[in-house]
């Protein structure tokens, strides 16, 4: 098992609700067997405290399991859901491909099918953001970071750019309740079509009962399955990370819990490269919503990444990057 860390500047500062980035930190994760190697990559979860330190430590301390021949499934017990266990499961999946020599859609017996990627901009002037908003013409999905500072002067400012966006809005933990129900009726007049977590995880049982004229979605407050039944009754939307959740073999867990409950979908990123956003694709096709714009954002993406065309429109991965 070959441990690697990366760092991957972004094309511009990304602002969200109490955190600027300037670039991404990676662990990725090759696992051989001789003649095939798979690959996967790990992000880690930023408010867990899921550093890149900590999840080459988690990853080191499972070497000696994984290569004495441990399976994917057998690895799900072995470490907490984050980062660490993504990049691991990821590769076992890409491996698994490999070596039965199919591609991971026949293992999963699905067959692709190209997907809408919202374009990400930060939080900036609503002058800024307006501007970033033409400049992603191409895009007609875009989603809004927003905080609880003038949040409507700026959505008014990018509505006003793209009448013809599909707007959805991500408040990072960054409202009140009080805030939530100010801010709704405006964001319904301005068509958006999803809040995402409005409030802060640990703080939004009074969602239980709350009917939002636009649907909520949860991100921070959903990780991954074992938290599911608890937050499900306050959202219509789960968020499925695979950074958060732990890789594909989880993600897909969840995945099913919310389709069984009728919740919609969506897949996000934590702004890693083409090897995070290819598993995630995965995950993407049963999405209403779909956020795997992570390589847009860098300054240089890897070897063999994601084709992003006209329209948001977003290919599978090709096998030499993964699957």
């Amino acid at each position: 098992m070959l441990i690697e860390r990366g760092n991957y500047p972004l094309a511009r500062p990304f602002s969200i609700t109490g955190y600027v980035f300037n670039s991404t930190d990676t662990v990725q994760v090759t696992l051989k067997d001789g003649e095939h190697c798979g690959r996967g990559e790990g992000i880690g979860v930023y408010y867990n405290d899921d550093t890149i330190d900590g999840m080459v430590a988690q990853l080191e301390s499972v070497r000696q399991a994984v290569e004495s021949g441990l399976c994917r499934e057998e690895v799900q017990e072995l470490l907490p859901p984050g980062g660490a266990l993504n990049a691991l499961d990821c590769a076992f999946w890409d491996l698994e491909a490999k070596r039965a020599g199919v591609s991971v859609w026949q293992l999963l017996d699905m067959s692709p099918k190209p997907l809408h990627t919202v374009c990400t901009i930060g939080i900036d002037t609503p002058e800024a953001m307006a501007e970033l908003a033409r400049t992603y013409s191409r895009y007609p999905n875009l989603k809004i970071k927003l905080s609880d500072d003038r949040p409507i002067e700026r959505l008014e400012a990018i509505r006003a750019a793209r009448p013809d966006a599909t707007l959805v809005i991500d408040v990072n933990q960054g409202w009140s309740f009080d805030e939530l129900r100010e801010y709704t009726p405006a964001a319904q007049r301005l068509g958006i079509a999803m809040i995402e977590q409005p409030l802060a995880r640990g703080a939004d049982e009074c969602l239980e009962g709350f009917r939002s004229p636009v649907p909520l979605g949860a991100d921070e407050s959903c990780l991954h399955a074992g938290e599911y039944a608890a937050v499900a009754p306050r959202y219509d939307v789960i968020n499925i990370k695979l950074d958060k959740c732990g890789g594909l073999t989880q993600g897909l867990r969840l995945a099913e819990l919310a389709r069984a409950d009728n919740k919609a979908l969506m897949v996000g990123n934590m702004t890693g490269t083409s090897l995070s956003m290819a598993p995630a694709f995965v995950i993407g096709q049963f999405c209403r919503f779909v956020d795997i714009d992570g390589p847009l954002l860098l300054a240089r993406d890897i070897e063999y990444g994601l084709t992003y065309g006209e329209g948001g429109v977003v290919e599978a991965p090709v096998p030499r990057l993964w699957g």
